[in-house]
């Protein structure tokens, strides 16, 4: 359990470094164009300074989903992140389905159950408190 644990986390975190990444650096007219072309395009109508702030967020929470437990300091802010994450992914989630990308709400939809079970896991069974 806790090997799978951590691969979820690592992913997780991977996705978030990744996704963090790209909005908080890549200018937002290519952003745009990459939407377009991939199926997506909800930061077309979003501000510059939100996409930036969501990316900044995504950084954030890739160092809050493994450096606490890495480094033991405050471990219990993986699954707090976790669920941080999965809040997110309901806004995520909310957001496509506006815009009728329903195959995105079905992909956040499994980062969310991803996020959860991370924050279930280490909240409970495999804490790093215990």
């Amino acid at each position: 359990m806790n090997l799978t644990l951590w691969i979820t986390t690592g992913l997780l975190a991977a996705l978030a470094l990744l996704g963090g990444i790209t909005k908080t650096f890549m200018p937002k007219d290519k952003l745009d164009e990459l939407g377009r072309k991939s199926g997506g395009g909800w930061t077309e109508h979003a501000g510059s300074g939100f996409v930036r702030t969501l990316g900044v967020l995504e950084i954030l929470a890739a160092a809050g989903l493994i450096l606490p437990a890495v480094l033991d300091i405050a471990p219990v802010m993986v699954p707090v992140t976790a669920a941080c994450w999965v809040l997110l992914m309901i806004g995520a989630m909310i957001t496509h389905a506006r815009y009728g990308q329903y195959k995105y709400v079905a992909l956040n939809f499994v980062y969310l159950a991803a996020a959860a079970f991370v924050a279930w896991g280490r909240f409970g069974p495999e804490s790093f408190t215990a």
